[in-house]
């Protein structure tokens, strides 16, 4: 029997903690929130979107990137790669998943929290990735996968975007393959 299409995983919602400063310039707990896990649909995964700026460097003045980061929230319109900025979210994959082989215009950051995750390369190279090892993407062509026939993983990613790539005079685009390309939507930073 196959396994259903989108398990729910074992990892609960992370609390985000946001600091600022009150009156007196000293340091506060802003606001604290607990981020509902998002389904990818069919292609059991989930995500939590954690935080988001849309400028580099982003900009703090009354709270100006708080308000930029709910604005992206609220439209549900947040793609792949925030374009001029960046984002943090976890993203959970289920026993023996692999993403699609794909590129972002962007540089990567992406850490194993819990389980472990195969990188691989358009070249064929596999690389196995430990709790507490750290990825760093920059704009390569890559698919993950959940080491594990029966556990669990989950990555902490932070992405930012990038200038546009090129190689020995070839332009590298983002490349969302086919499957990507019909589940997200383009992010558009890379005309």
């Amino acid at each position: 029997m196959a396994p259903p299409q989108d398990p729910n995983s074992p990892f609960t919602d992370p609390t985000v903690l946001l600091t600022g400063h009150d009156s007196n310039g000293k340091a506060i707990v802003q606001n604290s929130t607990v981020e509902a896990t998002q389904i990818y649909a069919g292609m059991r995964t989930s995500h939590n979107l954690l935080y988001t700026t849309s400028e580099s460097p982003p900009d703090l003045n009354n709270d100006k990137d708080i308000k930029l980061h709910n604005d992206i929230k609220s439209s549900g319109k947040l793609n792949i790669v925030n374009a001029g900025g960046t984002l943090m979210r976890y993203v959970n994959f289920a026993p023996q998943n692999t993403t699609v082989m794909h590129r972002t215009q962007s540089l990567d950051y992406g850490v194993v929290m819990e389980g472990e995750m195969i990188m691989e390369l358009d070249d064929g190279n596999e690389t196995l990735l430990r709790r507490g090892d750290v990825a760093i993407q920059r704009a390569t062509m890559h698919a993950w996968k959940n080491a594990s026939k029966t556990e669990w993983a989950r990555m902490l990613f932070v992405l930012q975007d990038c200038q546009s790539l090129s190689v020995e005079g070839q332009r590298l685009k983002e490349d969302l393959g086919v499957v990507g390309s019909s589940i997200f939507t383009p992010s558009g930073n890379d005309k």
